[in-house]
């Protein structure tokens, strides 16, 4: 197994991105700002405690890993670029470094897959979270204009359900579904089975049930 960088590594996808990729084999370095909220222990874990605002510690972390996946969020519901600015700091590290593959958790609803979150995020949640997908939009063209190996994951309204490994995953695989859905858990495990046997490079893909 090979060794992977995970950014967002305590939030609720991330965290199933350690777990899960602990229990799969890989060697793991988890980049948190706060290490005190990664509760996990492993042999083959490193925790590397850094900040995407301070671009000396991004840089210091991206040398030496096979991959790098992100499950990386937001708190504020305003209007800031602080992931499309950190994702610009990861790429040029990565570039600088010679490390290609890059797995960045989006959403489904931006892009090409605008209006497929289903009626209830349509009309009343997406323009509550306008600025936050305005910021995504901006990350996704970040990345599309990069010479890295890419996949933009972009999954359904986030679920805490278990891990099913039965979920809808492709381009259109979520048009059709009226209230489309999936747990952080499924989501973990396709961006860990998309490193390990890559279907999707320089590709967005959809997830859903």
């Amino acid at each position: 197994m090979g060794r992977i960088l995970i950014f967002g590594a305590t939030g609720g996808t991330g965290k199933e991105l350690v777990a899960q990729a602990l229990q799969r084999g890989h060697d793991v370095t988890a980049f948190v700002r706060d290490p005190g909220k990664l509760a996990v222990s492993h042999a083959h874990l490193r925790v590397q405690q850094g900040d995407l605002q301070e671009p000396e510690t991004v840089r210091a972390a991206i040398p030496n890993h096979q991959a790098v996946l992100s499950a990386l969020g937001t708190r504020t519901l305003g209007k800031s670029t602080l992931l499309s600015d950190g994702l610009k700091v990861i790429i040029a590290a990565m570039t600088a470094s010679g490390v290609r593959r890059l797995l960045w958790q989006s959403s489904l609803g931006v892009g090409e897959t605008r209006g497929q979150l289903g009626p209830l995020y349509n009309w009343i949640l997406l323009p509550l979270l306008r600025n936050v997908f305005a910021d995504k939009e901006l990350q996704e063209r970040i990345i599309r204009s990069s010479t890295l190996d890419w996949t933009i994951v972009q999954p359904a309204s986030l679920t805490n359900g278990p891990r099913t490994e039965k979920y809808r995953a492709g381009p259109d695989a979520c048009r059709e579904r009226r209230f489309p859905r999936i747990s952080r858990a499924d989501v973990a495990h396709f961006m860990l089975a998309e490193v390990e046997a890559p279907r999707y490079v320089r590709q967005p893909v959809t997830l859903c049930y």
